[in-house]
C-alpha cells in the first residue's frame, strides 16, 4: 500500500478577501476554485504549476489568531535567493506585517523572514533550505 499524499490545508478565516488577498499577493497562488455553500464561502488557492499537488482552502467563519512573536507553528514557502526574502520582508515591514526580521541560521534552516497573514497565521519565505530554491540536496550539507 502506498502512503498517504499530503493534498491540502484547510484553514477558517474571518476576512477571507483579505487572506485571498495576501496569500495572491505575497505566495503568487490563485483561485483555482471557489463555491457558496449556505453561508459558507469555500475557495481553492494553489501556486501555479501546482494545483494538483497541493492547496489551501480557505473558508470563512474563523476568528483571528493572537499567536505570540516566539510561536513558530507557519506555512513554509521557499524563495529563489536571499534578495528575494529582503524584498519581500522590506515590503512586510512597510505594510505592518513582518514578524520575524530576516536572519540567517544554520543548515537546514537557512535565510529566512516571516509574516502574518491578515487572519494571524504566520508564514515563513525561506532561502537555503533542504527544500525549494536554493536547496542543498539532503546529505551534501
Amino acid at each position: 500500500m502506498k502512503a498517504p499524499s499530503m493534498t491540502h490545508l484547510a484553514l477558517h478565516v474571518a476576512d477571507i478577501d483579505a487572506c485571498l488577498d495576501f496569500y495572491r499577493r505575497y505566495c503568487g497562488m490563485k483561485v483555482i476554485h471557489q463555491r457558496q455553500a449556505g453561508n459558507q464561502q469555500i475557495v481553492w488557492i494553489a501556486e501555479p504549476g501546482r494545483e494538483a499537488e497541493f492547496i489551501f482552502v480557505i473558508m470563512n467563519g474563523g476568528s483571528d489568531l493572537q499567536l505570540k512573536a516566539d510561536d513558530y507553528r507557519h506555512f513554509g514557502f521557499a524563495l529563489d535567493s536571499k534578495q528575494a526574502v529582503d524584498r519581500l520582508a522590506e515590503q512586510a515591514r512597510i505594510e505592518g506585517c513582518l514578524v520575524w526580521p530576516p536572519r540567517q541560521e544554520p543548515w537546514p534552516v537557512g535565510y529566512y523572514c516571516g509574516l502574518r497573514d491578515p487572519n494571524g497565521n504566520y508564514v515563513e519565505f525561506s532561502y537555503g533550505q533542504p527544500l525549494g530554491p536554493g536547496a542543498a540536496p539532503i546529505g551534501e550539507c
